[in-house]
């Protein structure tokens, strides 16, 4: 089965990427709004116990992560890809490279790690070159805390759902 690992923003972030995401993502029925922290993995149902075994020791081992956004971006020249920028903060930087340890090896990032929450994929230059212009000129402030990242698996139908949650911190014990 295919895995990945992400973050949910809050409802509001949520709400902000989607009206964006209706219009430029056509991922958008299949997964919300999120921030990946680990690309699609393969695993089997044995492998996936302990990766949740692990996944539990990273969340307590980690606090809570602020999300900051403060500009619209894209990923061109390689992709059209158009995202909300997040700071990588320390705290993002620290859990992504957990998830990226020896014990996670086997799958090796395709990109150098950029925190962010797509809001549009898949465009013509065109489009891309005029949505990114217009988006460019809007002024868009964020700033959240996330207490928890989630393990998706992805269905049949192509879209993800949550396998489990992991909180941040103690409390997540």
């Amino acid at each position: 089965m295919k895995y990945g690992i992400a973050i949910f923003p809050s409802k509001k972030l949520q709400d902000a990427a989607n009206s964006y995401r209706k219009r430029y993502d056509p991922n958008y029925a299949l997964i919300p709004p999120h921030l990946t922290l680990k690309q699609p993995f393969e695993a089997t149902d044995e492998r996936i116990r302990d990766i949740s075994r692990e996944l539990r020791q990273i969340a307590q081992n980690h606090q809570p992560v602020t999300l900051s956004i403060r500009k619209f971006s894209s990923f061109s020249p390689v992709n059209n890809v158009i995202y909300l920028k997040v700071e990588p903060t320390e705290q993002i930087l620290s859990l992504y490279d957990a998830l990226h340890d020896e014990y996670f090896s086997d799958v090796e990032p395709e990109y150098a790690f950029v925190p962010h929450i797509t809001i549009g994929q898949k465009l013509s230059d065109d489009e891309h070159s005029d949505v990114l212009g217009s988006l460019k000129m809007t002024d868009f402030q964020h700033e959240e805390t996330v207490d928890r990242f989630h393990l998706l698996y992805q269905l049949e139908n192509g879209s993800w759902t949550v396998f489990e949650t992991f909180l941040l911190g103690k409390e997540g014990l």
